[in-house]
């Protein structure tokens, strides 16, 4: 446990040293992946498979906030899906201005939750969104986590549908256009992951705000059940099909990974919880104030040994050593 503390506070003093570098290479490589996945997974306009425009686009984004790189993600995928179907990318362009819109209301930074949130169902880590969202973000994050997740379905339904979407001329474009959005909008299982993570998230962020101790391993582990019996009520209702083994394996994983970043955010120890009081002309204040778990790198112990000391014990240890051959002799 001490060398894990101590790992935290390295890694917490190397950001604030190098936070003018880590910041833009994280915007870099998480641009960077995101494109790869696109292009890997759709891929559909053959310019932008080409290694040198993501490498470009991905340095442009290392210099511009999160709203910026979420904008050139945004048109990166845009492309892709126009060159599937101009319908869908009309349908995609107005989900993307009504998110746009919904920025505004956005706690700063919870743009990156538009990005985060499709990587993690990529990687298969999706139960980790909720948990995250819930330790780590205000209540209303829950908007940005939702979008993020009708962008992996909707690129989930370009994938699946690429064949019809690029041969459906035949069909009436109202006709089509309403297929699409029934197709996206009353998809039940992305329906039954946006109730499902908005009720975790909330139910997290409340729970670990309270003034209990432990209220953030409290909050962990009460996201994981409630995870778990919304996917269960879930399946039972909508009639969708989801592996009961991967979820619970993937919502205990979630909550391995919630307490790890627990650890690295808020780690205090409550067995040095101190309670004081005091008052001003109107009012009395009841303070309960809980220690940061804080740790001293302890520092190597160098014993110098002078000459003269060590010419003396080199004497004492060879009369201590004549000694016992004597001993021996007799």
């Amino acid at each position: 446990m001490l060398k894990l503390l101590v790992f935290r506070d390295q890694l917490k003093a190397l950001y604030g040293r190098f936070s003018h570098l880590i910041i833009p290479l994280t915007r870099f490589f998480l641009a960077l992946v995101s494109m790869i996945l696109l292009n890997q997974n759709l891929g559909y306009m053959k310019v932008l498979k080409s290694p040198v425009i993501p490498l470009v686009l991905s340095l442009i984004c290392s210099v511009c906030p999160f709203g910026g790189v979420c904008w050139i993600l945004a048109l990166f995928m845009l492309a892709h899906i126009f060159a599937v179907s101009l319908e869908l990318s009309l349908i995609t362009a107005a989900f993307l201005l009504v998110v746009a819109l919904l920025y505004y209301g956005f706690a700063p930074g919870d743009s990156v939750l538009l990005i985060v949130t499709p990587l993690l169902f990529v990687v298969k880590l999706p139960y980790l969104v909720p948990l995250l969202v819930g330790l780590g973000c205000a209540l209303v994050s829950v908007i940005p986590m939702g979008c993020g997740i009708v962008i992996y379905f909707i690129l989930q339904y370009v994938h699946q549908n690429a064949g019809p979407l690029t041969s459906g001329d035949s069909v009436d474009i109202t006709q089509r256009f309403v297929q699409m959005i029934n197709g996206i909008l009353l998809n039940r299982t992305m329906l039954m992951y946006l109730i499902a993570f908005a009720v975790t998230a909330i139910a997290v962020g409340l729970i670990r705000r309270l003034s209990v101790s432990h209220a953030w391993s409290i909050a962990i582990v009460s996201g994981v059940v409630i995870l778990l019996t919304a996917f269960f009520l879930g399946m039972s209702l909508y009639g969708v099909s989801i592996s009961a083994l991967p979820l619970f394996l993937g919502c205990t994983g979630a909550g391995l990974l919630a307490a790890l970043y627990q650890f690295f955010v808020f780690s205090v120890d409550y067995t040095r919880t101190e309670y004081t009081q005091f008052e001003d002309d109107d009012y009395y204040y009841y303070v309960k104030a809980v220690p940061k778990l804080t740790v001293t790198r302890p520092e190597p112990k160098v014993q110098r040994i002078s000459s003269s000391r060590r010419s003396r014990r080199q004497k004492e240890g060879s009369a201590a050593g004549g000694r016992e051959v004597r001993g021996g002799s007799l």
